[in-house]
């Protein structure tokens, strides 16, 4: 093992073993809290998982807010999420779930004071905690962790993408199967598995198009596309959470010219960071992730009544 990662996985192990232990305490807000997480650094499915989690409770007109760090925002403190805002002031994401859920989305640093916060404006309602594996300082009522096949077989930061060892799912109440990932390759003994299917949805793509997206996994972005009969002319990626400037949009039309394409695709985070640059890359296709849950129902139940019972016993 890498050094360092070695000295990462140490202090991950102590941070954990406080909370197992209970030196460390995790503090309860008034309404349930489901957490979704993940392992690794990003592009496990968090926030298709959480709008396809937000759609699920909709429709059995449960209520529900988001809590959110805000990744990438340049303001601080608790804020609800403006869906007609911007990416700089509540983060990409958290602007996306807003647009996507039309519910209560609240960004801020500390995820129990953005609760509080919540639960003053909104009422003690169920919490979806996005990203919320690794902030166990925010008791939570049902954890929930996607994986996918790359966590089996990857290292601990900083020499691979781990944040915690796979031996970290025993504290998950489900564990997600995404991007078909294998249950023979996680220690899974006694969990609930669910298992996702993550797919696109092309619509009026335009011709030999350039493709461009800042995400953390950008192939499987492009290997979505071809699977989907689109086979885009040029490429062009950017950082993850990637904030577009006039430049880039320059950049862009340019490589457009010189591959004669006969417009753009991206990702719907994308045109989320792209903000008023959208209109300047016409043709351009935003294509949205669409995320299934298998047995959705009896899912949805199992969830709702481990809540239920750990509230009557606590």
């Amino acid at each position: 093992m890498n050094p360092l990662s070695a000295i990462y996985g140490g202090v991950v192990e102590a941070r954990n073993a406080l909370y197992d232990r209970r030196w460390s305490r995790s503090r309860p807000l008034q309404g349930p809290v489901i957490s979704v997480g993940n392992l690794s650094a990003g592009g496990s499915g968090k926030t298709p998982f959480v709008i396809l989690l937000g759609e699920l409770l909709k429709a059995r007109g449960i209520r529900f807010d988001v809590l959110s760090r805000g990744y990438g925002r340049g303001t601080r403190g608790m804020l609800v999420v403006d869906p007609g805002g911007l990416p700089r002031d509540f983060g990409d994401e958290p602007l996306l779930i807003a647009r996507r859920l039309q519910a209560p989305v609240v960004v801020g640093e500390d995820r129990y004071e953005a609760g509080r916060f919540a639960e003053s404006r909104f009422g003690p309602q169920i919490h979806l905690l996005d990203d919320g594996f690794q902030h166990r300082a925010l008791a939570r009522d049902f954890d929930i962790v996607l994986v996918t096949p790359d966590d089996a077989r990857d290292r601990l930061l900083p020499s691979g993408r781990l944040r915690e060892p796979l031996r970290s799912l025993q504290r998950a109440d489900a564990v997600v199967l995404a991007s078909g990932a294998s249950p023979e390759s996680f220690p899974l003994a006694g969990k609930t598995v669910w298992r996702v299917r993550r797919g696109i949805v092309t619509q009026n793509v335009p011709p030999r198009p350039v493709v461009f997206c800042g995400i953390a996994r950008p192939q499987n972005f492009l290997l979505q596309l071809r699977a989907a009969g689109i086979d885009p002319i040029a490429e062009a990626f950017f950082r993850d959470h990637h904030g577009y400037t006039e430049k880039d949009v320059r950049d862009l039309l340019q490589l457009q010219q010189r591959s004669e394409a006969g417009g753009f695709v991206t990702t719907e985070k994308d045109a989320v960071n792209l903000g008023g640059y959208l209109a300047a890359l016409a043709p351009l296709a935003v294509v949205p992730v669409k995320m299934e849950l298998a047995d959705a129902a009896n899912a949805v139940d199992t969830m709702l009544r481990v809540i239920e019972d750990r509230r009557r016993r606590s």
